[in-house]
């Protein structure tokens, strides 16, 4: 399928799921002229991480670090297991993902591929990045800590962090969001969180936007459902004065 105009999609916390990634991309059919971007959290949780990092490293579709892509970094610092965070990341879904390789030098490929991808992306009229940003401080003044972890402070604020550009990020699934049902979309203050809780059964959506149509593409993990919908009619607008009573995950 070509299109008129080239897309700039983003696809949020894939978490493992190969095949729902497939299907996901299935119903995008983006072009040689469209522009892909992951969020991050391509690994952990679902079945086929190697899959799923095997794939994007060999596509034309940019990726962002998620906090379990630094889980992973921060196992084997140089190269070596570094116990304590080697436990820690097996307890937050690193398991599954050890799991998926047979070939250890595989993993050690994509290792060193995972070390090299950003930890934000500046499209201009719209921000990517994993987490969020830290509403008191400037960029300049931030690291991974803010951009791959931070919830509360940036869902929280009363106004956009950037005057002229939407911040999108991942990391936060949105039914744990006061009102947001599973798959729906979460906005904020300039900003819109599309982890739609791939991996989590309570969920299963996997979610694709192409911002520059406003639509929004969506494959379930569990049920194999696919279904297309209008950005508008899947967003949903966050209520600052709920926030405080949000269902707290281990994510």
């Amino acid at each position: 399928m070509s299109h008129s105009v080239p897309r700039r999609i983003v696809i949020g916390d894939i978490h493992g799921h190969y095949e729902g990634l497939m299907s996901l991309l299935d119903a995008i059919a983006p072009d040689a002229d469209d522009q892909v971007y992951c969020l991050g959290d391509l690994i952990d949780r679902g079945p086929q991480s190697a899959q799923v990092v095997e794939f994007v490293k060999n596509s034309p579709y940019q990726s962002l670090m998620g906090n379990h892509e630094y889980l992973l970094l921060d196992a084997f610092p140089n190269g070596q297991v570094f116990t304590p965070a080697l436990q820690a990341w097996l307890q937050s879904g690193g398991r599954s993902t050890i799991a998926s390789y047979s070939d250890t030098s595989l993993l050690q490929e994509h290792i060193e591929w995972i070390r090299t991808l950003p930890t934000h992306l500046d499209l201009g009229d719209i921000w990517l990045v994993h987490a969020g940003v830290h509403p008191d401080l400037p960029l300049c003044h931030q690291s991974h800590q803010e951009f791959c972890w931070i919830r509360d402070e940036f869902h929280a604020i009363a106004q956009p962090y950037f005057h002229n550009k939407l911040i999108i990020t991942g990391h936060t699934i949105t039914f744990t969001f006061p009102g947001v049902i599973p798959g729906a979309i979460a906005q904020g203050q300039g900003w819109l969180g599309i982890d739609t809780g791939a991996y989590h059964p309570k969920s299963g959506w996997l979610t694709g936007l192409d911002v520059t149509n406003g639509k929004v593409y969506q494959a379930n993990v569990y049920t194999n459902a696919v279904r297309t919908l209008l950005l508008e009619e899947a967003t949903t607008q966050i209520n600052l004065h709920r926030l405080g009573r949000r269902q707290a995950l281990s994510l």
